[in-house]
């Protein structure tokens, strides 16, 4: 069983001269999801080479089990570092795809011609397609081979309004993940904020923020049976 994990390479957070990227725990906890199934994972990122991290994410309170283990763990450090660059994978060659999240993804993998087609073919095919916490805002421009947003009419979530409020950066991101999904049709769900929640409509899970990261990758190997 092979899952292709897709990184952004953006690492500026819009005019502000901040560093963003990848949230760490949302590319740890689902790797060692999959890791500990016995499934390969293959990471791809849009530029190749190490995918920026979103230093807020490494920050001690932001740490898991996960992302310690990650921190110990050489061969993953080494496999992060070489990404495969994302024009350069095939959807053919993988069972599944899952989209880690942080702010990164929403300026580059939102809008990434390469993106849209990977996940067009992965859906097209009735396989497995998972996101976590902004990575759902991936999928805006998504469409079916119908012509139809993939969204459209499905259950989904991600990183809700009043998180985004919560860590300052409403007037900062270029869309609000909830929002778009709505946009496009999705029948959006949350929790709490900062609790745990995913959602699976079909072969598309979504998870909420962070906390979500373990369950999503979870629902993900449900649907492909492990």
């Amino acid at each position: 069983m092979k899952i292709l994990m897709v990184l952004t390479s953006h690492d500026r957070l819009g005019d502000t001269g901040k560093p963003t990227g990848f949230w760490l725990e949302e590319f740890a906890a689902p790797w060692y999801v999959f890791h500990d199934a016995g499934v390969e994972v293959t990471l791809a990122s849009p530029k190749g080479g190490q995918p920026p991290l979103d230093p807020k994410s490494d920050e001690p309170d932001s740490q898991t089990d996960a992302t310690r283990r990650f921190r110990s763990d050489a061969d993953a450090q080494k496999l992060l570092a070489n990404t495969h660059r994302l024009d350069s994978v095939k959807a053919e060659d993988f069972d599944a795809v899952f989209y880690p999240g942080g702010h990164g993804p929403l300026w580059d993998l939102a809008e990434d011609p390469h993106s849209i087609r990977l996940i067009e073919t992965f859906w097209a095919a009735g396989k497995p397609v998972g996101a976590v916490c902004h990575a759902p805002g991936v999928l805006r421009k998504v469409k079916t081979p119908d012509g139809e947003l993939l969204v459209k009419g499905k259950r989904v979530t991600g990183f809700t309004n009043s998180e985004e409020e919560g860590v300052g950066l409403t007037a900062i991101v270029p869309f609000l993940v909830e929002d778009e999904l709505k946009k496009a049709g999705g029948q959006f769900e949350r929790t709490d904020d900062w609790g745990e929640y995913a959602v699976t409509d079909g072969h598309l899970v979504t998870g909420q923020n962070p906390a979500s990261s373990t369950i999503a990758a979870e629902e993900l190997l449900k649907l492909l049976d492990l």
